[in-house]
């Protein structure tokens, strides 16, 4: 069963950081792509970045960040934990939502965890 379990959530100052964890099961997380999205409040879901393998090599990968978290947020895993990480650098309240790891880039992602509720606030 493919499980994904997202933590490390919580309430940040503006411009604080923040580091996501998601811990895979099921699959692993070097062999296919693994996306990071939110949902802010009253929102629909937020591409923010994602992590795609090398065909043929999964130690290889190329990385791809929205607009809105380029140079602030960083997708990186750990495969021997079968864990993906979302470094969050300078948060802003617009960063304020439910983080989702999500398997794939599938449009709606929908293979995706539970989430964690991040919130800038003072």
């Amino acid at each position: 069963e493919v499980q994904l379990v997202e933590s490390g959530g919580g309430v940040v100052p503006p411009g604080g950081s923040l580091r996501l964890s998601c811990e895979a099961s099921g699959f692993a997380v070097n062999r296919g792509a693994m996306s990071w999205v939110r949902q802010a409040p009253g929102k629909g879901l937020e591409w923010l970045t994602s992590m795609i393998p090398f065909p043929g090599d999964p130690t290889k990968f190329t990385r791809d960040s929205a607009d809105s978290v380029k140079g602030r947020f960083l997708i990186s895993r750990d495969s021997a934990k079968n864990m993906v990480f979302l470094q969050m650098n300078d948060l802003q309240y617009e960063d304020t939502g439910v983080y989702f790891c999500a398997r794939g880039t599938t449009e709606g992602f929908p293979v995706r965890g539970q989430g964690t509720q991040v919130t800038v606030s003072p």
